[in-house]
Formats: structure tokens, C-alpha cells, sequence
């Protein structure tokens, strides 16, 4: 029977917001309290992070057996990479003040390169075992056209290779991460969670007209290519696009990317058809998907492998292209189609046809809901987490048992040793 953990969550991200590294690391740190067996004692599981907010209590409940730890290193505010580099000494001295006693982890399970940096010097000094998720490497995330710090690649392969164990989220991040020099066996893929009671079928709904809808959640809209939703939605004369994400709905009227993409869709006279919501609170995204007839999630790199996860969770098939976690999450012809990335004649055309095929359709949704469920549990992955931790701990020293038959054998020879001392 396996003892119970204290595990330490490492993360310089802001872990009150909603993005999904935020939120992964939350969810995570409740579910890894439930020991791996059944009968075994619960795990305590501590989230240090830096402090952002500077009303934030130095520690907060997340839950039964788990906590968040506010550490001071720099303004508590936002920053930048490079402003929260320049303080990566302060937060390393914060977690070696708190592991050097008797808070010292068993393991050390960091998330994000600027997190990593910090936990894997302190963990490296004070000999504890390290673990590491990247939640994204450089190398995609360059690809998807957003700016990334000149030291980063260099910075993420130190951190992977002093790694005991590296979690990836998909088999492409695998892969990505055995490319930047770390050991293949080092590396385990854990899949991301979806919260089952938050995210499925039956539950309250969005108001909404009688057309198929088609649900696109996405933070960014242009990397999330919504210009090829809205082209193939042409294709699709009888839906309408929802589309969630990009700036707070009351701002939507003066952002650029939504002007333009207003515009597009006037070019293409569907504009009548699309409804661009603004960014909606987590807790509003399974009344949103509930709407739904099919998801799209259409980014060519680096797309986010929650929403696939929620949609199916929903009992939403999903059409997504195979980059990322996509290919894992969405089961082509099961749980959903797979489509070429910026093909919107093709995708438009897919759509169209499973909108019409009503029982092929439901039969997705069934089997989506049910993936989710069964694979994509934060049971499963809290468990799937903790068998790779127990892989790079050290295995404890157990006291040989005693040979019950030689014991037997031995006492008739210690009393006769015995007799001539006694004699005497």
C-alpha cells in the first residue's frame, strides 16, 4: 500500500484567474488528494504561486487536503516574462524557506518554463524529486505567431532534462518535447481533465433561435482561424455560428479583430447568421455548449485541449482538426470528424452533411459524452498523475521479513550454548 503524499504544485502564473493553466492546476490539486488505492490515507497537496493580487490571503482553502500558497517575489501585479524572470530568485528563496523544513514535499510537480526554472533549482538542491508540464513549448507556440522570450527553448530543455519525469499533455507535446534533447522515457503523457458536474448534457441553456447552431470557443479569435468558420459557413446555409472568445462584450464594438471579422462576414453574406458573444465567464461556457449542434475547434497549431474535452462533455460532437490534443481528444467518426486545417470548402461541406445525417449525429453525442466521462475523468487523471509521481520516488526501505522455520531451528542451538554457561 502506497503512504500518503505531501506533493507541492509549482506555478509563477496568476492561479485566480480562468485561463486554462489556472484552472487545470485548481482542479488537479484537489483531485491528486484521493490516494491512488481506495483504502489508503488522503494526500495533502500544496499550489505555491506567485503572489499577483496584493488583497490575496497568504493562504487559501482550495479544498479538503489542499491549499494555495501566495509567495512574495516582486509587485503583486501582473507582469510580463522577463518582469517575473527579474524576480525568479525571490520565489525560489520563498519555496526553499517553505520545503527546507518540516513543509518539505515528497515530490515537486512544477507547471509553465518561468515556474519550472524556479522549482527545479530548489527541488535539484534539496534532493527531491522533480516533475515538470510544460502546458505548451516553445517551439508551438512560436508557430502559432505570438512572441516568445529569446531564452525560452534553451530554458525548457535544462528544465526537461533535470527532470525525473516530464508530463506531457498530448502525444504532438510528447513528441515536441523528446525533440528539444529530453530522454524519451522520461516523458509520460497524462491527458488535461474536464469537471464532469460543471460540463455535462442535462443542465439550463442559452436562449436561441430554431437554426442548427455551431459553437466555436476560443481565447484568441484569430488563432483560433474563426475566418475559416465563417467562410465555411457558407457551405452550410441553414446554421448559425456562435462564436465566444476575444475581448468582454462590452467591448466588442471597438475591437479590431471582431471589426474585421464583421466585415468578412458581410462579404460573405452570412453576417446574419454569426453572433459574436465576447468572452463568457467559465461558469457560462456548459449553457453556451448546450445550444449547440456541433463544436468547431479549427485552429491549426497549438489549439486549447479543454474545449474539445467540455464540448464532448456536453454530449456536443466535435469537428476539429488533428493539431495538438485534438487528435487524441476527438475520435474521428466516433465522437466527431476530423478536418483539414484552412479547408473551409471541405469543412463546410463535413458540417453540412452530419447536420443532415440526425442519427449519425446523436450517436456522436453519445459516444462524445461518454469518452469524456470515461476517459477524461479527474479521477482517472488525478490517478494516471500519481502513478507516474510513484514511478520516480524513491521506494521506501521495508524490514526484511523473519524466516519463521529458521527461527525454529535456531532456538534448540542458542539453549544448548546456553547450558554450560548456566552449569557453570
Amino acid at each position: 500500500m502506497h503512504r500518503p503524499l505531501n506533493i507541492a504544485l509549482v506555478s509563477a502564473s496568476d492561479l485566480d484567474g480562468e485561463h486554462l493553466q489556472s484552472v487545470h492546476v485548481r482542479d488537479l490539486a484537489r483531485s491528486l488528494v484521493r490516494p491512488l488505492h481506495g483504502d489508503g490515507e488522503p494526500n495533502h497537496v500544496t499550489v505555491y504561486a506567485r503572489r499577483q493580487d496584493k488583497d490575496a490571503k497568504n493562504r487559501v482553502r482550495l479544498g479538503p487536503g489542499a491549499a494555495l500558497v501566495h509567495l512574495d517575489a516582486g509587485p503583486a501585479r501582473p507582469l510580463t516574462e522577463d518582469e517575473t524572470l527579474a524576480y525568479l530568485r525571490d520565489f525560489a528563496d520563498g519555496l526553499r524557506r517553505r520545503w527546507s523544513g518540516a513543509g518539505r514535499p515528497d515530490i515537486v510537480h512544477a507547471h509553465g518554463w518561468i515556474g519550472g526554472l524556479a522549482a527545479c533549482a530548489v527541488a535539484r538542491e534539496l534532493d527531491i524529486p522533480f516533475a515538470h508540464s510544460y502546458h505548451g513549448v516553445a517551439a508551438a507556440e512560436r508557430r502559432t505567431g505570438r512572441a516568445v522570450h529569446p531564452h525560452r527553448d534553451r530554458l525548457e530543455k535544462a528544465i526537461g532534462r533535470d527532470a525525473a519525469v516530464v508530463l506531457a499533455g498530448h502525444a504532438e507535446e510528447a513528441n515536441a518535447i523528446v525533440r528539444m534533447g529530453v530522454p524519451r522515457p522520461a516523458v509520460t503523457v497524462v491527458p488535461y481533465a474536464v469537471d464532469g458536474e460543471q460540463f455535462a448534457q442535462t443542465g439550463p441553456a442559452m436562449p436561441h433561435g430554431d437554426r442548427p447552431r455551431l459553437v466555436m470557443v476560443c481565447d484568441d479569435l484569430e488563432a483560433g482561424d474563426v475566418p475559416t468558420a465563417l467562410r465555411a459557413l457558407v457551405h452550410v446555409p441553414d446554421a448559425e455560428l456562435a462564436v465566444a472568445g476575444g475581448p468582454a462584450r462590452e467591448e466588442l464594438e471597438n475591437d479590431p479583430v471582431v471589426h474585421r471579422l464583421k466585415l468578412m462576414a458581410k462579404e460573405l453574406h452570412v453576417a446574419d447568421r454569426v453572433i459574436f458573444l465576447g468572452r463568457l465567464p467559465r461558469k457560462s461556457l456548459p449553457r453556451l455548449l448546450r445550444t449547440a449542434r456541433l463544436a468547431l475547434c479549427l485552429e491549426p497549431v497549438q489549439p486549447s485541449p479543454a474545449v474539445p474535452l467540455e464540448a464532448m462533455a456536453c454530449g456536443v460532437p466535435v469537428v476539429a482538426t488533428t493539431a495538438g490534443g485534438n487528435a487524441d481528444e476527438v475520435l474521428d467518426k466516433i465522437t466527431g470528424l476530423h478536418v483539414p486545417a484552412g479547408r473551409p470548402v471541405q469543412i463546410g461541406r463535413a458540417v453540412r452533411h452530419l447536420l443532415s445525417e440526425e442519427t449519425t449525429r446523436h450517436g456522436y453525442s453519445i459516444a462524445a459524452a461518454d469518452r469524456a466521462r470515461s476517459r477524461y475523468s479527474w479521477e482517472r487523471i488525478a490517478a494516471e498523475t500519481l502513478r507516474a509521481y510513484h514511478k520516480v520516488l524513491p521506494v521506501p526501505e521495508v524490514p526484511a521479513p523473519r524466516d519463521e522455520e529458521a527461527d525454529r531451528l535456531e532456538e534448540p542451538a542458542a539453549a544448548a550454548e546456553r547450558e554450560p554457561a548456566l552449569a557453570r
